[in-house]
């Protein structure tokens, strides 16, 4: 709220010396009451971050009020305007101007209601928040009223509020957003990334309600189109891809009053980051590190290292249960008991898991394993989600910051790359200032078909081969001359991916900077792309949509700052990392001699291009010692 507080306050001041009147003058070390205008603004900045927080607030109303047919339309992104309209049930026009009051709502009389409201929100919770940093045009009409009403209001003031003919439902027009705290409209990011947040939300909020129909509208032109559905599996499928409904498995469980359902994916669909776990609690979308950490020990050593699960979970809580008003924009609650609800989660992950894949400790039957092989991790999830509070609240707390990176194997100097981990004790790399030829080295064989063993007068040499593949590629992807294209390998039959719509849309925007890295993608209608050819140096198949749902991530990282040569680089990593040699693959003595003599003229051979080692070391020295010799 600091940060906010501050934003919005500048702003304010601003604002009263333009217009002359007197806000804050107080005298030195005196103490003022701030003028209603101003903590309107303050509350408004807890509430409303950016467009999609108001598109996210207003449907949430539309919600709650029993609309059962959305129209959002969005202007540049919502940064100019917001338009949602719902056939809902509407407001009777004796309570349109109080829904702009502050504190004014119909849902709470004492102070246990808090805790027992079982809506989004309200409609006077809002709206005052919107009405006070933009412009709203408002019309409304209740099914049992001859006529409908007209608000018009500015800067949190009611200026028009008239009788008009109008559809049952309402319609509320937002415009001029930000107008009035010029400091954080400055802060917003390009049309499309905020049309992309706009987009989340909404798709968010429209997964645990099959029975609403939703449209969204973009500069005019309609991009999603969610039609009513039976069931809440269609509507999951729907929404987020035809992919994940072909990767989906059920998952059920119920435990005292906490009742779970939803679904997630097999282990081999996986992405980079978390986006893909979503998390509903008696129909709310939640953001819960709790949540996260569950999942995760559920998945453990079944999916590969840094990979992420897609999970939409449902879980239905009494409300006495679970405090959702722990975060101004309601994103986050609180458990009473979270040891119930952690060990829900993992059990019937578990269970479901475990009937797919003969991982050691998952097996049918045998769910309470997993909770006692992992109590440790669990007992610091639930310390951690005891201790912490708002948006402190981490699970998987990064590295230090300071930290130097370890020095490179060749030069000894500190490298560049983030999140290099440096070698253990008795396994560490050369570090001589010369270049290591590996075509010199006697070949030894391989171990666990992922590592290669050499042996060379100073000791044994172990190369991880898809780290030191991975490098090759990349050098290669990188050797093209500027302004060329890397060759393409045309695909005999397109491949059409299915990928959410916020995703979709990013990766076509970035069609151009695809095709110099030999990717060719074109719309294919919806939320589908058709991808036509991909790079000819990947001899080896990839998985096209997990390798562009990397991509999509990629670039969304990135702000306006990112130059098209660096955003190359990122794809190049990716595609380098999806073609390479895998772990557990088998190399005969000839792929191995060619994979050495490609790796001793490549630059920068002693690391993969996310800094990792391709290779290691064992010296004599360090051999005696183990054997106790010396």
């Amino acid at each position: 709220m600091s940060r906010n507080f501050i934003e919005i306050s500048r702003a304010a001041c601003y604002l009263s010396k333009q217009e002359g009147n007197r806000l804050m003058k107080p005298h030195k070390g005196r103490i003022s009451v701030l003028p209603k205008d101003l903590t309107n603004k303050i509350a408004a900045g807890e509430v409303i971050e950016r467009p999609f927080s108001i598109v996210k607030e207003l449907m949430e109303n539309s919600l709650d009020a029993g609309a059962t047919d959305i129209v959002i339309e969005l202007q540049k992104g919502g940064k100019e305007s917001v338009k949602i309209v719902d056939n809902g049930k509407g407001i009777g026009r004796e309570d349109v101007v109080p829904a702009f009051e502050r504190y004014a709502t119909s849902k709470i009389r004492t102070f246990d209601d808090i805790y027992k409201i079982i809506s989004f929100g309200f409609r006077g919770e809002a709206l005052p928040s919107i009405a006070s940093i933009s412009r709203i045009e408002m019309t409304t009409k209740r099914e049992e009223s001859l006529s409908g009403t007209k608000v018009t209001v500015e800067d949190g003031k009611v200026r028009e509020a008239v009788d008009i003919g109008c559809p049952v439902g309402t319609s509320i027009f937002v415009t001029d957003i930000f107008h009035s705290v010029p400091v954080r409209r400055k802060f917003l990011k390009r049309d499309s990334t905020e049309q992309g947040h706009c987009v989340d939300v909404i798709t968010k909020l429209a997964i645990p309600h099959p029975g609403v129909k939703i449209r969204i509208t973009a500069n005019g032109k309609m991009i999603l189109n969610i039609p009513r559905t039976r069931d809440l599996a269609e509507r999951v499928s729907l929404v987020i891809g035809g992919d994940f409904r072909e990767n989906i498995l059920n998952v059920e469980g119920k435990r005292e009053d906490i009742v779970l359902k939803g679904f997630i994916s097999s282990p081999h669909f996986t992405r980079s980051n978390t986006k893909g776990m979503l998390y509903y609690v008696n129909k709310r979308s939640i953001s819960d590190s709790l949540l996260n950490h569950a999942v995760m020990t559920s998945y453990r050593k079944i999916i590969e290292a840094k990979r992420y699960p897609s999970v939409v979970l449902f879980l239905n809580i009494s409300n006495d249960d679970v405090d959702v008003n722990v975060h101004p924009a309601k994103r986050e609650v609180r458990f009473r008991n979270p040891r119930g609800v952690y060990e829900i989660i993992v059990e019937a992950i578990a269970k479901t898991l475990s009937g797919i894949s003969p991982v050691s400790g998952i097996s049918p039957g045998g769910n309470y394993d997993v909770l006692r092989k992992h109590r440790g991790r669990i007992e610091d999830a639930l310390k951690r989600y005891t201790i912490s509070s708002g948006d402190t609240k981490t699970c998987f707390p990064p590295l230090a910051k300071g930290t130097p990176p370890p020095p490179s194997p060749l030069t000894g100097k500190k490298s560049s790359c983030e999140g290099t981990v440096p070698a253990e004790t008795g396994m560490r790399r050369t570090s001589e200032d010369r270049k290591l030829s590996f075509s010199s080295l006697e070949y030894l064989g391989q171990v666990a078909a992922t590592y290669l063993v050499f042996s060379s007068t100073d000791g044994i040499i172990m190369m991880d081969q898809h780290a030191a593949h991975e490098r090759v590629l990349f050098e290669k992807f990188r050797n093209v001359s500027p302004g060329e294209r890397i060759v393409s390998q045309r695909l005999l039959i397109p491949e059409v991916v299915s990928l959410p719509p916020s995703e979709s849309a990013l990766l076509l925007e970035h069609a151009g900077t695809l095709e110099n890295a030999g990717i060719e993608v074109e719309p294919y209608g919806g939320n589908t792309v058709a991808v036509k050819s991909v790079p000819a140096i990947l001899t080896g198949n990839i998985e096209l949509r997990t390798t562009l749902l990397d991509i999509t991530e990629e670039l969304s990282k990135t702000g306006k700052s990112q130059s098209i040569e660096e955003a190359k680089d990122n794809i190049f990593r990716l595609l380098s990392c999806r073609g390479a040699i895998k772990a557990n693959h088998g190399l005969a003595k000839a792929e191995v001699d060619s994979l050495c003599g490609q790796l001793d003229s490549t630059p920068f051979a002693s690391t993969c291009p996310h800094g990792r080692p391709t290779y290691i070391q064992f010296h004599v020295r360090d051999l005696e010692k183990m054997f106790r010799r010396r």
